[in-house]
């Protein structure tokens, strides 16, 4: 059985918070010595991100 696939719909602050927050706690396990392996995945994963431009209308 597949994965389901999800969607974000983030503006760019939110995608920016998110990717320094995620190389923020990647810095802290890696100077405790733990492993960073799916944060350097997820890292990859919202770098390498398609980017789609959609226009919200407010309700």
């Amino acid at each position: 059985m597949r994965n389901p696939k999800y969607h974000l719909y983030l503006t760019q602050d939110e995608r920016r918070i998110i990717i320094g927050s995620l190389i923020e706690l990647r810095n802290r396990l890696f100077s405790e010595g733990r492993y960073t392996d799916v944060i350097d995945e997820l890292l990859v994963k919202f770098t390498n991100a398609k980017v789609k431009r959609i226009k919200v209308t407010e309700v």
